[in-house]
């Protein structure tokens, strides 16, 4: 008995993957696989993809596609009967011409363990932006900048946003480029040492470059975060990035807050802090760290001996801007004041 093409097309149309199993019927075998029937240079193994059907199986694997009733007939997993889903790995067997050359892998559950993780929650984009838009931590080698605001079109003392001012700077500067405008506020110093490793500046503004007049250039205040005097600093303007997503060092790291704005006595949450931890000991934005309280003393009242309390997690911090040998920090969350010389660690 053989099928009518007509018959062998409705048959197929209903062999959906995922649906019903693929049952054996008794049906005439076509001639028998051959090498010669398979499409040169497959790329091994096939994956079943949702909505398969026979059909579209050989089609990949074989020249000539109605070979399909051999798959059927002669694999094992589908004459079983079995179901294919999606996912499965389907290999053509050279070895395996009698069986319809074809053998399927079926797709195991995998257990993976990885050590625990802590993750970090995201930082509210509008006090990261904040914190990077209205401070900088720069060398000491920067605190000149490249130019100074000189005056505006009225004369007056303090300007604002859209205001028109002129400036002048010791390198050259296109159209529209634009200008941080900053004062410097702090030095951080190393505390043991008592070298300084950088400045922390206070942002004003963001001017824009309109145009030169020989050694003066033309600009417009678009932000103002305070009043901009004639004699502020000038600088390239800074790119920020408030999409800096938490990472974990990759080494045990350990340091110490070293400042605190404002030369405060302590800080807390949403507060800018400098470590003692740079570039150099692999510091990059967003590298999140823990802040520890020291321990305190304390006397054993059976033995009259003086203990150091174990230290304790106080707080975590995410790095802003690194220098080469210290970094400004936002201090994402804190249970307690924390003050210069908490410990910084990367556990």
């Amino acid at each position: 008995m053989t099928l009518n093409p007509i018959l062998l097309v409705a048959l197929l149309a209903g062999l959906l993957i995922g649906s019903a199993p693929l049952r054996a019927a008794a049906l005439e075998m076509p001639p028998t696989i051959t090498a010669n029937d398979v499409k040169p240079n497959l790329a091994q193994p096939y994956i079943v993809k949702k909505g398969d059907t026979l059909w579209d199986i050989a089609d990949y694997f074989f020249k000539d596609p109605w070979k399909w009733l051999k798959i059927w007939e002669r694999n094992l997993y589908i004459t079983n009967p079995d179901l294919i889903y999606p996912g499965n790995a389907i290999w053509f067997d050279g070895r395996r011409l009698e069986q319809g050359g074809l053998t399927t892998v079926y797709p195991q559950p995998q257990v993976v363990i990885k050590p625990v993780e802590r993750m970090e929650g995201a930082v509210d984009s509008s006090i990261l932006l904040a914190a990077l838009e209205r401070q900088d931590f720069i060398n000491a080698s920067a605190v000149e900048g490249i130019g100074s605001v000189l005056d505006s079109r009225d004369e007056r003392i303090n300007f604002g946003i859209n205001d028109r001012v002129y400036l002048r700077l010791q390198q050259s500067a296109k159209q529209g480029e634009l200008l941080d405008v900053f004062r410097t506020a702090d030095e951080v110093r190393d505390p043991v040492s008592g070298d300084v490793v950088g400045v922390l500046v206070e942002h004003l503004g963001q001017i824009r470059v309109d145009s030169a007049a020989d050694e003066v250039y033309r600009g417009t205040v678009i932000k103002a975060f305070a009043e901009i005097s004639r004699g502020d600093r000038l600088k390239p303007a800074k790119i920020i990035d408030t999409r800096i997503e938490p990472s974990r060092p990759d080494q045990a790291l350990s340091g110490s807050v070293m400042y605190i704005r404002n030369d405060a006595r302590e800080a807390g949450q949403n507060q800018v802090i400098g470590i003692s931890l740079g570039i150099a000991d692999g510091m990059r934005p967003g590298m999140a760290l823990s802040l520890y309280k020291a321990g305190r003393l304390v006397k054993d009242t059976l033995t009259g001996e003086d203990v150091r309390l174990p230290q304790e997690e106080i707080g975590r911090l995410l790095v802003l801007v690194p220098q080469e040998r210290a970094s400004i920090a936002l201090i994402t969350s804190s249970i307690q004041a924390i003050n210069i010389g908490d410990a910084v660690l990367s556990h």
